[in-house]
């Protein structure tokens, strides 16, 4: 089974069971309180509610997320500081007699004045819609920022349950290993086995040890992983998460594909971009026209202090002197516009791609899981008990004792590994289609050839 939705270092691990008890306390942002949580323990099922509580926890606590919840707000602060009106400019200045018949008393020495361009063709407005697209795709990649680590604190918490369960199965392995042994030697006493045996089940009981205490060296990375991700210490105490059972199946649809061309975060940053390059490109058309400005000048005499004249201007920028660097610069912004729309072109290709490879290896690991569930793990079952029945009573030997154990240990640790898999695939799923887990996308999403929805309990 693939196992890409996993960590590397718990690919080859899985079980059924939940972690040992724990008596630390719990955090309380950690569980709504619609949790499930197993009465008289700190064992806690993986629920919507649970994930809810700890994405909550995730937005406010998260460095990257704050980053870039700044940057959106900066983006709306830009936006909002856009001017309509520039600076007006103030004019001062003076003049000197002239020998050809000017003079200053009666034209005055001193010349001041006061310019301010106008928004009239506009330029203006065209900047400030460019300025508040820019604010809208900071604020929607903070937003598909929020999305992406919320579907990694997912699979996080999956892989937690995950590894609980590997610490449960090899603390009960251990613990029939060690009856096992408490037998094999009376047995060796009494003469009834062999030393080989013997030395089999001592070699076979100190590997689980090593085994469990290295699972549960993993069990807490996993564990500090979740807290890293939250902006806690790493050895906050957390909940012994459990996996939920196996979810039904979840049909390839053009409903599913429709949901995620519509609302995946990365297209919904790409389709901001998009717009706010259409508005760019608008800005730097409008940005040909010319300034117009409205400007009034007054003279006066230094000498008495006394007004002389006064005037009226209006200004007008030329900008056809380059025509050509107006031109180069809208054409430009019109080959970004169209690199933006191939790009979001290519993300609905390989989104549509990644929907239905996600959907395909859901349905395989839950046909896995209900290949162990239902028919391995019970036959393995029963072999172990057979088996252990044939040597208690002398009639069989310790070799088939131990296969049938090997089997049923790895027809639990397959389930759950199948179980971990298909709701962290299910979680990747969700989060393509824009929902927050799946028991959202369960109710978004009609699926005719099933009849019952995934959803977490």
């Amino acid at each position: 089974m693939n196992t890409l939705f996993l960590p590397a270092w718990l690919g080859g691990f899985a079980a059924v069971a939940l972690t040992a008890l724990s008596a630390e306390p719990l955090p309380a942002p950690l569980l709504p309180p619609a949790h499930h949580a197993v009465a008289g323990t700190s064992r806690v099922v993986i629920t919507a509610e649970v994930l809810a509580g700890l994405a909550a926890e995730l937005r406010t606590n998260h460095p990257a997320l704050r980053a870039s919840a700044a940057r959106a707000n900066a983006a709306q602060l830009d936006a909002a500081g856009v001017r309509r009106f520039d600076d007006p400019t103030f004019k001062l200045g003076g003049s000197v007699s002239s020998p050809r018949g000017f003079k200053t008393e009666e034209e005055g020495d001193l010349v001041y004045g006061v310019e301010q361009k106008l928004p009239l063709l506009g330029k203006e407005t065209a900047a400030r819609r460019r300025a508040e697209a820019e604010a809208a795709t900071a604020e929607t990649r903070s937003e598909a920022r929020f999305e992406s680590l919320r579907r990694e604190l997912a699979r996080a918490v999956f892989a937690s349950a995950l590894a609980e369960s590997v610490v449960q199965s090899g603390a009960e392995d251990l613990a029939w290993l060690d009856t096992t042994l408490a037998a094999t030697e009376a047995r060796y006493q009494a003469g009834t086995t062999s030393q080989f045996e013997l030395l089999r089940v001592q070699n076979e009981r100190a590997k689980r040890a090593t085994q469990l205490a290295n699972d549960e060296l993993r069990r807490d990375a996993a564990r500090a992983l979740i807290n890293h991700s939250l902006g806690r210490e790493p050895r906050t105490p957390l909940p012994a998460f459990e996996l939920p059972a196996l979810a039904d199946g979840l049909a390839f649809s053009s409903a599913l594909t429709d949901l995620a061309e519509q609302h995946a975060p990365d297209v919904r940053v790409l389709q901001r971009e998009l717009a706010t390059a259409a508005a760019t490109v608008e800005s730097t058309r409008r940005s040909q026209r010319p300034d117009v400005a409205l400007g009034i000048e007054g003279r006066q005499f230094s000498g008495d202090g006394g007004f002389r004249d006064g005037l009226f201007t209006v200004s007008l920028s030329l900008p056809w002197f380059n025509r050509a660097n107006y031109r180069r610069d809208l054409e430009r912004d019109r080959e970004r516009l169209h690199a933006v729309a191939e790009d979001r072109a290519d993300v609905l290709i390989s989104l549509r791609n990644e929907i239905h490879h996600l959907t395909v290896e859901a349905e395989t690991a839950r046909r896995e899981g209900l290949l162990y569930r239902d028919d391995v793990l019970p036959r393995s079952e029963q072999a172990l008990a057979a088996a252990h029945a044939s040597w208690s009573g002398g009639r069989g030997m310790m070799n088939d004792v131990l296969e049938a154990r090997r089997m049923r240990v790895d027809a639990k640790l397959m389930l759950a590994r199948a179980t971990a898999e298909q709701w962290s695939i299910l979680s990747d799923l969700a989060y393509f289609c824009g929902l927050p887990d799946a028991t959202a996308l369960a109710a978004s999403v009609p699926n005719p050839s099933v009849t019952a929805k995934p959803s977490l309990p």
